[in-house]
């Protein structure tokens, strides 16, 4: 297949040449509903959002926490299935073509539907890059080297606990970013420090150019502007999934996504624009 630069390399190429930290905004999809989610999908690029996580819903989440957890319950429970999900990227990519996705989750709905005629789907969507946590580097030829072959990176996590025996092979075959998840655990539990994940995400640039976004506790815009000096990207899930979960309507849920998101622009943005 002839490669062609993904909305994921081009994005960082602009981001780079900004002086700019991106900002990776994380939605699980269906939650709480197919409609409320996709409003909420379709207002993130305008909030500021420079690469979208689209969570694929799956009855047993082990690396989220308890507020990505919920989500999954709720869109699933509300008819969510990789269909209608990928049905939400397609809506997307009517009104937005240049923002980055990608789908996170767990390979057993994949599994399912089958490798080949996922990917086929999902590259048609608009599909830009996977997250698949329970996927090591051990297993790439199952989903990994086939995704490349549709032009789809994927993004392989690294943790403090990565030693630098097991690093060359997490980062073999990564590509579009590292995702580097800043503390031990599941999702949105303990805030990182940022000089330990300065530290060492730093350790891990004398191994690889590919562009580094670090998530996992953060969930303030104080928290992403620290972050954002020295990262690539920040990722933030659990604190916009929250949003959500505790709005007394999916309007307002949908409103307080965007609000949050904006804050968490602005404050990225501002970390590294005079430096």
């Amino acid at each position: 297949m002839t490669h062609y630069q993904n909305r994921i390399e081009r994005r960082f190429a602009e981001l780079k040449a900004a002086n700019r930290t991106g900002l990776v905004t994380f939605i699980s999809a269906g939650d709480p509903d197919y409609d409320v989610s996709l409003e909420a999908l379709l207002a993130l690029p305008e909030a500021g959002a420079d690469v979208i996580e689209l969570g694929m819903p799956f009855t047993d989440p082990m690396a989220d926490g308890p507020s990505i957890q919920k989500a999954s319950l709720r869109a699933l429970n509300a008819g969510q299935d990789m269909q209608r999900t990928l049905a939400m990227v397609r809506a997307l990519r009517e009104r937005e073509n240049e923002i980055p996705l990608v789908l996170m989750g767990y390979y057993n709905p994949i599994y399912r539907m089958g490798v080949e005629n996922f990917l086929s789907q999902a590259s048609d969507a608009g599909v830009d890059g996977l997250i698949v946590v329970d996927l090591p580097p051990e297993h790439d030829d199952e989903l990994c080297l086939p995704a490349r072959e549709h032009n789809i990176h994927f993004i392989r996590l690294a943790a403090p606990t990565t030693d630098a025996k097991r690093l060359p092979l997490v980062l073999q075959n990564t590509s579009g970013f590292l995702y580097y998840v800043s503390s031990t655990g599941v999702t949105g539990m303990a805030a990182p420090t940022p000089e330990r994940v300065e530290a060492e995400v730093n350790a891990i640039r004398e191994h690889t150019d590919i562009p580094i976004g670090v998530g996992f506790g953060i969930r303030t815009p104080e928290q992403a502007k620290r972050i954002a000096r020295f990262a690539d990207a920040v990722v933030v899930g659990s604190a916009l999934i929250e949003c959500i979960e505790k709005a007394a309507t999916p309007d307002e849920g949908t409103q307080a996504v965007v609000d949050l998101t904006r804050s968490l622009a602005e404050a990225v943005d501002k970390a590294r624009k005079y430096q």
